[in-house]
Order: structure tokens, then sequence, then C-alpha cells
């Protein structure tokens, strides 16, 4: 019989590191501290892989490409792309939104939100609506309507879609995407990441978690030796599944509710804090 007061087993140690990279693992000013990267370096010399798992596209990764290591690989677009850093982005594996399932939540979205307008993320690159918040980094998007920008002639004969993303400039943005999900849920997965009413759609069951589940499996690397790390919404199915996850103290809270840890903020090096303490073997269960 287990007394009450027995001590539970200890976790497996830790064999691969999650990571978020906006509000997370980078520091507001879009840098990775020398602290930071010292504890990711420490923690791949200490065999534990490191992967970065982001919503970010993968032409947007140049702020952390110096710090893969082994492996070379980052998840992007919220699951959407397994790229190889190591190659300049080259995409791995892609797991697309069918153009015609994005027209369907284009067409569901129009109707329950009135005022939305959209952006269709390629594995080529951006494209958007008039009134979309224009990407100024992104100076060959191609502007007009989401069902101009999701035709194709021929099936496969365009660009993978990796990401709808649907831009609301009066809704709250959890107010949005729960909206968005009862609209058009069966459809796509829905999420967010930004502070504003900006939500970001993939793929039926594409996540954060689903992607890095497989990279995982091909590993042989369960879910219980994986320490996750996030901040918004577009992360919780990930903490949920890792063994042990972290929401950082800036994190939105749902996040913070769905993490089994919280460390300090993405500002004070949370992600860090976190790997030394895993390495210096003080790290809680």
């Amino acid at each position: 019989m287990t007394s009450p007061h027995s001590a539970r087993p200890a976790a497996p140690a830790p064999r691969l590191i999650a990571t978020d990279l906006d509000g997370t693992l980078l520091r507001d000013d879009k840098s990775v501290s020398e602290r930071t990267v010292a504890a990711l370096a420490a923690a791949e010399r200490a065999g534990i892989e490191v992967f970065f798992v982001t919503g970010r596209p993968a032409r947007w990764m140049d702020v952390v490409s110096a710090h893969v290591h082994g492996h070379g690989l980052a998840i992007c677009a919220n699951g959407a792309a397994v790229v190889d850093l190591h190659s300049g982005g080259t995409f791995v594996e892609v797991r697309p939104l069918a153009r015609e399932v994005a027209l369907d939540v284009v067409s569901a979205l129009r109707a329950a939100t009135p005022g939305v307008s959209f952006a269709v993320e390629q594995t080529t690159g951006i494209h958007y609506e008039p009134l979309y918040p224009p990407f100024f980094l992104d100076p060959g998007a191609t502007v007009a309507s989401a069902e101009k920008l999701l035709f194709e002639e021929e099936p496969g004969a365009a660009p993978p879609v990796i990401k709808l993303l649907a831009q609301h400039p009066d809704l709250d943005p959890d107010a949005f995407l729960a909206t968005a999900r009862a609209a058009a849920g069966s459809l796509a997965s829905f999420t967010r990441s930004s502070p504003t009413a900006l939500l970001e759609i993939s793929g039926l069951g594409v996540s954060k978690a689903s992607t890095l589940a497989l990279c995982c499996a091909e590993r042989g690397i369960s879910a219980e030796e994986v320490v996750a790390f996030g901040d918004m919404p577009n992360d919780i199915e990930m903490l949920s599944w890792a063994g042990r996850s972290y929401a950082m103290a800036n994190a939105h809270p749902a996040v913070i509710a769905a993490a089994s840890g919280h460390t300090v903020a993405n500002n004070e090096d949370g992600v860090a804090v976190v790997i030394e303490r895993i390495l210096a073997g003080t790290i809680d269960d």
C-alpha cells in the first residue's frame, strides 16, 4: 500500500527541450541573450536535443539559426513545417492546409466575423488582402482577395499553403478565436500567438504538439522525456503533451494553467534558468 507521504517516481531524464521563440526564448527586442545561448549549447553537449517550435515561418528563423546544433531542425508555422536551418531553411516536411478547405474557412469567417481580412502563408512567402496589416518585410507579396490568392488552376499547381491568417480590427483576441473555432473548427486548426486579434489557421490536427510528437517518435523519445516552454495559446497543446512544461511569467493565463511548472519572464532568461537547473540536477519534478 502506498503511503500518502511516499516519494513519487522521479521523472525520466530529459532527452529533448522544445521551446517557443517569441515571448519565450527571445527577449522582447528579439535577441537571444548570452546566458540563453550558453544554456542551449550546454544542453546539446549534455546530449539533450533542442527543438525550436514556433509560429514563425521558415524565412523568419534567422534570429536563432546560429544556435541550432546537431540536427539543425526547427518546427515552424505552428507545426505545419519542419525545416533544416543548417541549409538555410530547407523544408524537410510540410503539413499543408488544403486550398479548398482554406476557402471554406474564409467563407465561414466572413459570415461569422464581418470586417475580417486574410493573409495566405505559402512555402514561398506571404500574400494578403488589401485591408490586412501590411508585412513591410515582404515586399514581394501579392495583394488580392483571399479567394484569388487561394485559387489554383489545377490541383497541386500552386505552392503549398502552410497557414491562413485572419485579422480583425475590433474584436477581442480571445473572443475572435472562440468565434472562429465555433464557425469553422471542424474544418481546420485555429490558434493565436499575437496580442492582437490575429488568428493562425492550419490543417485540421496540425499543431506544434502533433508535429513535435512525430519528430520525437522518429527519435524514440517519449513525451515524458520532453521539457517544453511557451507563452501563448498556440503553445498550450505542446505544453500539455510534454512530460514537463513551463509557462513564462509573461504568459497568457490559459498557458499558465496548462503548464506543469512556471519560470521567470522571457526578458529574464526564463528558459535558460530552467535548463541550468536541469543540467545541475536541481530541477523540481
